[in-house]
């Protein structure tokens, strides 16, 4: 508790609270510190002014207040946002919010016309504006950043299309894929992470302003002035819904959580990839730490913190959702807690999608070592089962039961399918010829996956140049 706050809430300049005509008392002390929210919403200043300065030019415009009163409100405002910009600005808790901090600020400067500014306005429309308006941005900036992990996967991408890596099923090696056909998986689950907040951004892109408490104004507003001034392609249409509403952030925080995960699948590999076990990727000191006992290690910290983040995003999800789920129309105070989980989301994310594309850019892939591991396993066993449906004419069942034959002939002589005899080959399938050897490297195997969207190298370039195109 600040000594701020035994003072009476949200005071004018002249001692009287702002909302406190119906009030002979001043609340509790604890009342004051659940109430209290400037200590996390003063971040919303710039969309704040930004609203304000859209509601006093449409009432000048509409003649609702003088146009004297309206330009010594725009100057007062411009103060105010010298000051926030310079980190001088009084804030105080006895004012509750970033509202009515700024609103008693500028009373402060030029007295009582500044009470005019709230002619028309509720605090319901007007968080409900300044919240809108700071997840649009957070939308926007997670697009961009999810472009720039996208431009530094593509990087690395053009320049290992060809170099062989095992692909997995259920962490086994599966069939043989390329490093760079492997980067782009990402870059496609990113580019639908992109998709979705901007899909969000269109639909949250209506602005609340104008609905005041909950009913609309009686004054001769224009709502599509203020939505228009802000950036909005709208005012929303229904008053109630206009200040009651918090699904834009619920659905920015689901596009959040769905890109955390596509986050956190990817930095679980560089975590594994960098182990001595697998060996595939080195890391700079940049994005490691060492062992404060062991010396020799050299530990992926980054990677597994954004690991982890998607926790911190998702649950923030969980907490809107849950804050939201019970709430009758139309504004309830149990809204203030939706900034706090959002605030923390986007912090979130935003120090992930850095960081990964950061990490994206240090990599260095040990390529021998991936090539090595890209045949192991029986990994072009698809391969031979191919061949005999392609020269044989098998049928595939029957080319996969004869494929397994084999692969259990190698593992018992504890060697690669094309360590096999020809003679042994034909054991199993006297049918067989010398040409099955062409199929049975990981190389030919990589190279034969033509179909659009497969690994062979020539269709990873194609990706890579549409991808290029797009992001253009």
């Amino acid at each position: 508790m600040t000594d701020n706050a035994s003072k009476t809430p949200a005071a004018n300049g002249q001692g009287q609270a702002m909302w406190g005509g119906r009030f002979s008392a001043k609340p509790a002390e604890l009342m004051q510190a659940i109430n209290v929210s400037i200590g996390f919403d003063k971040r919303l200043w710039a969309q704040d002014l930004a609203g304000s300065r859209a509601h006093a030019r449409m009432l000048i415009s509409q003649g609702v207040i003088a146009s004297s009163d309206g330009e010594e409100i725009l100057e007062g405002l411009a103060k105010i946002e010298d000051e926030l910009s310079t980190g001088t600005f009084p804030f105080r808790d006895e004012y509750e919010d970033i509202h009515m901090n700024i609103e008693a600020r500028l009373r402060e400067l030029i007295g009582p016309t500044a009470g005019r500014l709230h002619t028309a306005r509720s605090r319901n429309d007007q968080v409900a504006v300044d919240f809108r308006l700071w997840v649009r941005d957070a939308a926007d900036r997670s697009a961009a950043q999810l472009q720039a992990l996208q431009k530094a996967l593509l990087a690395q991408a053009e320049t290992y299309a060809d170099a062989l890596m095992p692909g997995f099923t259920h962490l086994q090696p599966a069939q043989p894929v390329t490093f760079g056909h492997h980067l782009m998986a990402y870059v496609e689950m990113f580019g639908r992470d992109a998709g979705r907040f901007r899909d969000a951004r269109a639909r949250m892109n209506e602005c609340p302003l104008g609905a005041a408490a909950l009913a609309g104004s009686p004054f001769p507003i224009d709502r599509h002035q203020t939505a228009a001034s802000l950036g909005f392609d709208r005012p929303t249409a229904n008053s109630l819904d206009s200040v009651s509403s918090r699904d834009f952030a619920l659905e920015a925080l689901s596009a959040a959580s769905i890109t955390a995960t596509h986050l956190s699948r990817l930095a679980e590999e560089i975590v594994l990839w960098t182990t001595p076990m697998f060996g595939f990727i080195k890391l700079t000191d940049a994005f490691t730490t060492g062992s404060s006992i062991m010396p020799q290690k050299k530990n992926p910290d980054a990677a597994e913190l954004i690991r982890a983040k998607v926790g911190r995003i998702l649950g923030s999800l969980t907490t809107l959702t849950v804050v939201m789920k019970g709430l009758p129309l139309a504004y309830s105070k149990d809204m203030q807690e939706d900034k706090v989980p959002t605030f923390e989301a986007f912090d979130a994310l935003e120090l992930s999608l850095l960081a990964m594309a950061g990490m994206i850019a240090d990599l260095t892939p040990n390529t021998e070592k991936m090539a090595a591991a890209a045949g192991a396993g029986f990994s072009t066993a698809t391969d031979l089962a191919d061949w005999l449906v392609r020269e044989l004419n098998m049928p595939f069942r029957d080319a996969h039961h004869v494929t397994g034959s084999a692969v259990k002939a190698a593992e018992t002589k504890g060697v690669d399918l094309s360590d096999l005899s020809l003679g042994e080959f034909q054991a199993i399938e006297p049918r067989i010829t010398d040409g099955v050897y062409a199929v049975l490297t990981p190389a030919a195997s990589a190279a034969s996956r033509m179909s659009y969207g497969g690994t062979a190298p020539a269709q990873v370039r194609a990706q890579i140049a549409r991808w290029k195109e797009i992001l253009a």
